[in-house]
């Protein structure tokens, strides 16, 4: 071996030995499997499939969800094969479509060459539904469909509990069904939601302290409802016109909303007109969000609104963007809700086709399957085409929100109400109310009733008064023994506080909240443990997963109250861990029901 001289520079010395260390031929071999792409390739006929659906490129990022959407709604799945070819026409990773692809419930992912059921049947596990036999309903429907690509699932709450029990087959609701409609209906290929007339003058200021829901044998899945030409020939879109000509003062519209105390109707009861203040002092562009995802169990109010009278919601919308300067608003709507996205979508084109005004940008998004979403930041992040996942506050979306802009966000109901309280005056509605409190709420009130449905109703009313004015009363052979004043989230309280009233902090002090007046009635032969146990159950498949003591403390929290007697001291601990640990409400508010069985129904878990 040679070696170098003191000295002498690396690679001077002579006579080195030269020793081969890979032939020409398998230099160029590795050039050639270099020059391949790592991961799957785009099958070029997927490629094709899925330009055909969701249009030529550009693709902005936040309509990743709606072009998933198009291709569900085209193969009853999505196919591996069309995920990898939308991430090339959209330009996004590949792990970035799958991710949100498999965070939704409604979205199923199939590899290679599965074929994806030619129908799917789901039964809503709610809780109301679960009350009127949908458990049963789930167990047999199976056997008697009898058809190998029928798939039947159970589905979380639906959305029409005073309907109860729902099954849907695809995307028509079959309510108060039974094992033979069901079967009917599937044999018969009614798989497509009912189209709804537009022929009604809807007015829910005239239903005030009456029910907005029709009774049972009266009941339509898809009720008549209020077009665009007959709410403006109603006086629709004067208010929304007067402040876009700059006739009406947007100050005085704030100071109204204020004087009404008119407070967000989704759950968390913020003044409207003090978000508003908020908002419009952040810098431009302003944009607003609306949240109709409507997943709390036992609520519908804001189904029963908007299938009847889109419009009023809509121009409580441009009122808002225009009192607060809004350049853009996003409308999240829940999946389920077909028969309101078909309206939405006719009555937006109507609207938009013949506008009163100079209309800001508007844009209909769509819901797939995620309570979460509910969240306001987690609908934030949704609309932007991402999963789920609440965001860490601060910043609130006020000040950095959709797209990183200061944001609006309300929920359906609260601007519905902006034009009736602007034309009628705060008086109008801070007139009502009983036991010392102002102002009306949309209970939707489900279970053991003669006449469930959305009662328009004093705030302050108590369950009792609630069931025997507006309910009709218990249900036959039912005794009133508990209720839910606020859905899963809730609560879960006993005859004994039913004289409480129903309001926003009327509640806290004895373990719930009204949230958003989903009522659930339960009767003597009900259990409060197994309706804790059905809400625990529906935390467990509903949160996001971000956070590990929402995440795994709800699945132990689940395991732990299938048992005959409960562990209460390791229950509590999960609660407590829960209630400090978790990022957003679903994990902190979930430890609500069962702490309400351990204090009020202590000998159902002994």
């Amino acid at each position: 071996m040679n070696s170098v001289k003191p000295g002498e520079p690396f690679g001077t010395a002579q006579d080195h030995t030269v020793v081969a260390v890979t032939t020409v031929d398998e230099m160029r071999d590795r050039i050639r499997r270099k020059s391949k792409l790592k991961g799957r390739q785009v099958d070029e006929v997927a490629l094709h499939e899925v330009r055909a659906l969701v249009g030529d490129a550009p693709h902005p990022r936040d309509l990743l969800i709606e072009h998933l959407h198009k291709l569900n709604d085209a193969y009853r799945a999505l196919h591996d094969r069309h995920l990898v070819a939308l991430a090339r026409e959209m330009n996004i990773p590949m792990a970035e479509v799958y991710e949100v692809a498999t965070f939704y419930h409604h979205f199923e992912v199939l590899k290679c060459d599965a074929m994806a059921s030619a129908l799917t049947v789901r039964v809503c596990s709610g809780l109301s539904c679960e009350l009127a036999g949908g458990a049963d309903l789930l167990a047999r429907l199976p056997a008697l469909l009898g058809v190998a690509d029928v798939r039947v699932i159970p589905a979380p709450c639906v959305g029409r509990c005073e309907q109860a029990p729902v099954v849907v087959v695809h995307q028509n609701p079959v309510i108060q069904a039974t094992v033979e409609s069901v079967v009917l209906a599937v044999n018969s290929a009614a798989s497509a939601y009912p189209a709804s007339k537009e022929n009604l003058n809807f007015i829910a200021s005239e239903l005030a302290e009456r029910s907005v829901s029709p009774q049972l044998n009266v009941t339509q899945v898809a009720p008549d409802y209020t077009g665009y030409e007959r709410y403006r020939a109603n006086g629709g879109y004067a208010l929304a016109t007067a402040l876009a000509n700059q006739t009406h003062d947007p100050e005085a519209v704030i100071q109204i909303m204020e004087d009404a105390g008119l407070r967000g109707l989704g759950g968390a009861g913020f003044p409207a007109g003090k978000k508003w203040r908020i908002v419009r002092e952040q810098p431009g562009p302003r944009l607003m969000a609306v949240n109709i995802d409507e997943g709390e169990p036992g609520t519908f109010k804001d189904r029963t609104y908007l299938e009847r009278d889109p419009h009023r919601f809509l121009e409580g919308m441009l009122v808002a963007a225009q009192v607060v300067g809004v350049d853009a608003c996003y409308i999240y709507l829940r999946d389920e809700y077909h028969g309101c996205r078909a309206i939405l979508e006719a009555e937006l084109a109507r609207l938009q086709a013949n506008p009163p005004f100079a209309l800001p940008r508007i844009e209909l998004r769509r819901g797939a399957g995620a309570y979460i979403c509910g969240e306001e930041s987690a609908m934030i992040e949704s609309i932007e085409g991402k999963r789920g996942e609440p965001r860490m506050r601060p910043p609130y979306i006020a000040q950095v929100g959709l797209f990183g802009r200061p944001t609006l966000q309300h929920n359906f109901e609260t601007l519905y109400w902006v034009r009736d309280i602007v034309e009628k005056g705060a008086g109008w509605f801070s007139g009502f109310g009983r036991h010392g409190r102002q102002g009306l709420r949309s209970f939707s009130v489900s279970g053991r009733v003669k006449h469930p449905g959305v009662k328009l109703a004093p705030a302050g009313i108590t369950l009792q008064e609630l069931v025997d004015e507006y309910c009709g009363g218990m249900l036959e052979g039912h005794t009133l023994y508990a209720y839910l004043p606020g859905g899963a989230s809730g609560g879960i309280f006993p005859v004994s506080l039913a004289n409480v009233p129903l309001d926003f902090d009327t509640l806290q002090p004895h373990g719930g909240f009204i949230g958003s007046a989903a009522v659930i009635v339960l009767g003597h032969h009900d259990k409060a443990r197994n309706a804790a146990l059905n809400m625990m159950r529906f935390f467990e498949e509903e949160s996001c997963g971000q956070c590990t003591p929402c995440r795994m403390g709800t699945v132990k929290a689940a395991r732990l109250m299938e048992a005959p007697v409960w562990d209460n001291d390791t229950l509590e601990d999960l609660n407590q861990v829960m209630t400090d640990a978790s990022i957003c409400g679903l994990g902190q508010a979930a430890p609500n029901p069962v702490r309400c069985v351990q204090k009020y129904f202590p000998q159902e878990i002994v």
